[in-house]
């Protein structure tokens, strides 16, 4: 076994592989850009190197520095993670060549797996069913057009170096090809630095089925049964779970000796994952074989009660498979919900900012606990911590909430409550719209497809509702009390040092306004005016025309235990400038504290200009000075996140001015155009 190995990558996968490696008395290496000096990955790692500047192609993407920081340490192996170089096979050679060894598959495994085309036609020769489609080496528009044509839309293009959802577009309609196919190349060529493209017939409702495939080097070849990756936004997984639900044993064991048998097609060495897509018959079909570990791992450990970076490191290490075929077994069922920093009601549009509060379910494992046997019920895998900033240049995952279950049923209902008690403060997430997923009828009944979140919009995407009076009372009492402590040197005996405003003879009557910020940004309106009469030991509220006995029982922090009416109600305040942040409920509030006296004299200007709603570089200017245009029409496209974004008129007008061009960099909230509404 390794005594030290360098980890080449970054974020949550970087911590995971560290744990593992703890654990089994292997020191580690870190690298890091200059945006990540003091992330998580540097601190739980040994030692750590820095690679250069923020952007991935200066830092984590250069190979020849990685190498050189392995050589330094004495690092004896690299663990590529996934992203960035996992999959490039010139690294893995790099590395052989410099005596370290890559842990993962060997190089030519990856060239004949990493093109999506060449990885099809790899498969036809095997027998492995395909959909129909292109994936030939002549890129010609004509010829795509021509292709897609024959095959019948509606179709997909797909980056043939691509993964992620990245590099992909739905084409609905042949006249809608050209323009999808230069945004699509765009794209790949962006991420991957190839704009090859593929196209295939796009299967209006099937399931994303994938199965986790081992490989050691002395023959042995395994598969650690299938995910359900099937709910997804903008082809990128949302939910994983394990085993996939309405599997039958026949089925399952037809896909995983397929998959076994692509594997060992191209002589594979360790961990990697062959995806297919399935019908709602049962039929299936081969779609790509990602020769890495993938993020949504952790379901199939907890259903297998295996470490599967452990496994990494001993077969990379020369050693046999821990298990064989028929040692594993299912037990339970598990399920992933990726947590991002996105808004998911502006089109999961990545936000950043910095984690100001970051509160994790109780009795969270943050790595590996247990076995089959007793798996950790709540798992969480991050790469970031509170006062971490999630930056415009690197993925925005916060964290991947990982639960088990004795059956589905069971799963469905920690996960429901791991997100109940996850608060994150600072940016936009997409925690609230996880809940309506996992609760959501659809996704309960496993009625699964890839399109379920689309077909779903209207429940997954409900109109913004009022705050109830629970927050109210919660906010105001935050205010009243915890927000507002005695200083801590006061002695608690003097009755000048109280903050509870009573008045020895009188009452005091404290009015508190708040706008709902989760309501506006909804396209909402609300704002609330509450009364809090303050007496020796309680409040009476005044809210929604009625009068309301409330007490303060408990204050751990912000976690408030009141009672209201005599009913007891639980929350979480928490304070984000004048934002107070209440979780109570289930749900996530943000109520703006107008605080006259703090804010008198202060007005905010509105301007006539279309602003960009996250940072990143603008691609396309389609727009022109003096165009008229429609509402809907493309003006501006921006990238972020290798994923483009296209600013639309809001409605008929007149651009008056294009303000950047292509290639600059965008600030978040950057006016884009000055724009003349008709």
């Amino acid at each position: 076994m390794f005594t030290k190995i360098l980890i080449a990558n970054r974020g949550e996968i970087a911590c995971r592989v560290a744990a593992t490696a703890r654990r089994l008395g292997i020191r580690t290496v870190a690298v890091y850009s200059e945006a990540d000096a003091g992330a998580k990955h540097v601190a739980v790692c040994d030692e750590a190197i820095l690679l250069g500047p923020a952007p991935a192609r200066d830092s984590y993407l250069r190979g020849d520095r990685i190498i050189e920081a392995a050589r330094a340490s004495g690092a004896q192996a690299i663990h590529p993670g996934y992203g960035f170089l996992s999959e490039n096979a010139e690294f893995a050679e790099v590395c052989a060549a410099a005596g370290l060894v890559f842990i993962g598959p060997p190089a030519g495994s990856m060239r004949a797996m990493g093109s999506k085309s060449a990885a099809k036609q790899l498969m036809e020769g095997a027998n492995v069913p395909l959909v129909p489609g292109y994936h030939g080496d002549d890129q010609d528009p004509q010829l795509i057009q021509r292709e897609a044509d024959r095959i019948g839309y509606p179709v997909l293009l797909k980056a043939s170096a691509g993964g992620g959802g990245k590099g992909m577009r739905v084409v609905e309609r042949s006249e809608d090809l050209q323009a999808a196919l230069a945004s699509c190349k765009r794209e790949a060529i962006s991420s991957f630095g190839d704009d090859k493209v593929l196209v295939e017939k796009y299967l209006t409702r099937p399931r994303h089925i994938e199965i986790q495939v081992f490989a050691d080097t002395h023959g042995n070849c395994v598969y650690l049964h299938e995910r359900d990756c099937s709910v997804q936004r903008r082809h990128q997984k949302v939910l994983e779970e394990a085993p996939a639900p309405g599997m039958p044993a026949e089925r399952r064991a037809a896909m995983g000796e397929a998959a076994v048998a692509a594997a060992r097609a191209v002589g594979y060495v360790g961990a990697g994952t062959v995806e297919f897509i399935a019908n709602q018959d049962g039929s299936f079909y081969f779609m790509e074989m990602n020769t890495r570990l993938q993020v949504e791992h952790p379901v199939t450990e907890m259903i297998t009660g295996t470490d599967l970076v452990e496994w990494q490191l001993r077969v990379a290490a020369g050693q046999p498979l821990p298990k064989r075929q028929d040692e594993l077994a299912i037990h339970g069922h598990a399920i992933e919900a990726r947590v991002y920093a996105e808004n998911p009601e502006k089109g999961f549009l990545p936000s950043t900012g910095t984690l100001r509060c970051m509160d994790t379910p109780a009795h969270a494992a943050f790595a590996l606990g247990g076995d089959a046997a007793a798996p950790a019920a709540v798992r969480i895998d991050s790469g970031v911590r509170a006062g971490d900033a999630i930056s415009p240049f690197y993925d925005p995952m916060i964290a991947k909430l990982i639960v088990w279950g004795a059956d589905r049923e069971q799963a469905l209902a920690r996960m429901a409550q791991a997100l109940a008690e996850f608060h994150i403060v600072g940016l936009a997430t997409n925690i609230a719209f996880l809940k309506r997923l996992v609760e959501g009828d659809a996704f309960a009944r496993a009625d699964l497809d890839t399109g379920l979140i689309e077909r779903n919009h209207a429940s997954l995407f409900p109109p913004a509702a009022p705050a109830p009076l629970d927050a109210l009372a919660l906010a105001g009492v935050f205010l009243a009390a915890s927000g507002n402590p005695a200083s801590p040197a006061a002695n608690p005996a003097d009755p000048w040092a109280g903050t509870h405003g009573w008045r020895m003879n009188g009452s005091y009557r404290r009015v508190l306004s708040f706008a709902d910020e989760s309501s506006a940004a909804a396209g909402g309106d609300n704002a609330y005016r509450i009364g809090l009469t303050y007496g020796r030991d309680s409040w009476t509220l005044d809210a929604q025309g009625a009068s309301h006995a409330l007490q303060l029982v408990t204050d751990d922090g912000g976690r408030l235990a009141i009672r209201l009416d005599g009913r007891a109600v639980r929350g979480t305040v928490r304070r984000d400038g004048d934002v107070l942040h209440v979780f109570c409920g289930g749900a996530h509030h943000q109520l703006a504290w107008n605080d006259p006296l703090a804010h008198a004299g202060e007005h905010e200007a509105a301007g006539g200009r279309l602003t960009a709603p996250m940072p990143g570089k603008v691609v396309a200017v389609i727009a022109a000075n003096g165009q008229a245009v429609k509402k809907g029409e493309p003006l501006v496209i921006m990238e972020a996140m290798k994923m483009e974004h296209t600013i639309a008129a809001p409605s008929d007008g007149l651009v008056e001015e294009v303000l950047y061009q292509v290639g600059d960099q965008v600030a978040d909230g950057a006016p884009l155009l000055a724009f003349k509404a008709a």
